[in-house]
């Protein structure tokens, strides 16, 4: 199995080639050759690498996104219709060992499979290298998927929901004060205040002042323990 091109591809040359191979193989494959095993436990092992190499990137890339957004961006990355997509960018079809009958049935085209086979792909450099290899091959694959800061996407209209639940439970509205701002003028952080009727006050940061309200109403839901249907 010639892999050297996609090992150009991953930023990752490894010293254990079965790891590799074994990232690789189809369960229809190892079914047909026996004694082979597949590639099912490196899927399991680098869909928790690739989470949390995305996770922890999010976490850098966007410091004023609450937790929902940074959420919904690595549910964007991460979802088997992006990995296939990547997956067929690194021509990983080509290298996949399948059986025959997946073969005829298409199987090289599936976005299941090609995802399953990019994370196992994944687990097999974190075992290979070590989180830093993982972690240096996911960015690099990961470069430009990654969305604008301006272009996250809309942060739930927590607002909306406090204020019904403001109105419900206390026969009032949050008030929403702009408690305060920071930084240079091109990357300004609002502070807001939402009070409750009750007097008890939340805030909320972020790079605008709609998303610090937002910030703060979440909080405010928290703290009046309504569910949050991320």
């Amino acid at each position: 199995m010639d892999t050297g091109d996609l090992q150009q591809r991953i930023h990752h040359r490894f010293g254990q080639v079965k790891l590799m191979e074994a990232a690789l193989t189809h369960s229809s494959h190892a079914n047909e050759q026996e004694g082979d095993g597949d590639n099912e436990r490196l899927e399991f092992l680098g869909d928790a690498v690739l989470e949390l190499c995305i996770s922890e990137e999010g976490y850098r890339r966007f410091p004023h996104a609450p937790e929902g957004q940074l959420t919904r961006i690595r549910s964007q990355l991460v979802k088997e219709k992006s990995l296939a997509a990547i997956a067929r960018s690194l021509d990983l079809h080509r290298h996949i060992l399948l059986g025959k009958g997946e073969e005829l049935q298409g199987g090289r085209d599936r976005d299941a499979l090609l995802a399953d086979a990019f994370e196992a792909l994944m687990g097999a450099v974190f075992l290979d290298g070590g989180f830093a290899a993982a972690r240096k091959s996911i960015l690099h694959i990961f470069g430009d998927k990654w969305p604008e800061a301006e272009m996250l996407p809309e942060t739930k209209d927590y607002k909306s929901r406090l204020q019904e639940v403001a109105q419900e439970r206390f026969r009032d509205r949050p008030v929403y004060v702009l408690a305060g701002t920071s930084g240079p003028e091109h990357e300004k952080v609002f502070m807001v205040d939402a009070t409750l009727p009750t007097g008890a006050c939340f805030r909320g940061v972020s790079s605008s002042v709609k998303r610090a309200e937002q910030e703060a109403a979440r909080l405010g839901l928290r703290a009046l323990n309504v569910p949050d249907d991320e």
